[in-house]
């Protein structure tokens, strides 16, 4: 239980204090090209977090083998090595799936957030803090994924996974499944997680405050 509590807060921290998409603003590339429909968006999360959970955990197992002043090209070699992997599968069980993805599947290579934590948390931290900080940030960027598609394709083609959910006299806004849609949408969804997040530190802050002032009237 202790060791849950432990990994609770670096799982937690992607999802919404350090959203990839919503909070740090990167891997944006995907989320301006392939949410346009829920499952394309659903597909590009969990590749992510696939390679990113699983690159963690190799970095983190190999970081005291590794030459600092050569430790990039292991990880990108790491990375291009378990996406890989992943594009096989797709190729192998979901065709359909592997063909919308397209180059974006090859790109997830260069995803800025894979190699950031990588160097930032994995090459520090032990295997099982590793894992749950690269499936925390996974979880975080499939959720960005599903919020931006869902908002795009039911707006935009009137749909949700494919199934007709608007009227027939729903006219589509043409705009919502292509690039500028996707940025001006993204635009306000990172502007309401970090309104969302400043407001939920003011009340921590508050209650902090409460503490203290509770603990020193006691004392």
């Amino acid at each position: 239980m202790d060791k849950l509590k432990e990994l609770w807060p670096i799982y937690s921290k992607g999802l919404l204090a350090e959203n990839p998409i919503f909070i740090l603003a990167l891997s944006l590339c995907p989320a301006l090209a392939v949410t346009t429909t829920v499952i394309n968006g659903l597909t590009m999360g969990l590749t992510v977090t696939f390679v990113i959970t699983s690159n963690n955990v190799v970095v983190s197992l190999v970081r005291h083998l590794v030459n600092p002043k050569v430790r990039v090209p292991v990880y990108i070699t790491s990375i291009a090595t378990i996406v890989t992997v992943a594009q096989l599968v797709l190729q192998a069980y979901f065709p359909v799936l592997y063909k919308a993805m397209g180059i974006y599947l090859a790109l997830v290579v260069v995803f800025a957030i894979i190699l950031a934590r990588a160097e930032v948390f994995a090459s520090k931290n032990g295997p099982i803090r590793s894992f749950a900080d690269g499936f925390g940030m996974g979880c975080g960027f499939t959720l960005a994924m599903l919020i931006i598609s869902a908002i795009r394709e039911l707006i935009g083609s009137g749909t949700l996974l494919g199934y007709q959910v608007m009227g027939s006299g729903y006219e589509p806004m043409l705009m919502m499944i292509l690039p500028p849609g996707a940025f001006i949408l993204i635009g306000y969804l990172v502007a309401a997680t970090k309104t969302w997040n400043a407001h939920r530190e003011k009340i921590e802050a508050q209650e902090a405050r409460r503490r203290e002032a509770r603990e020193g009237a006691e004392g």
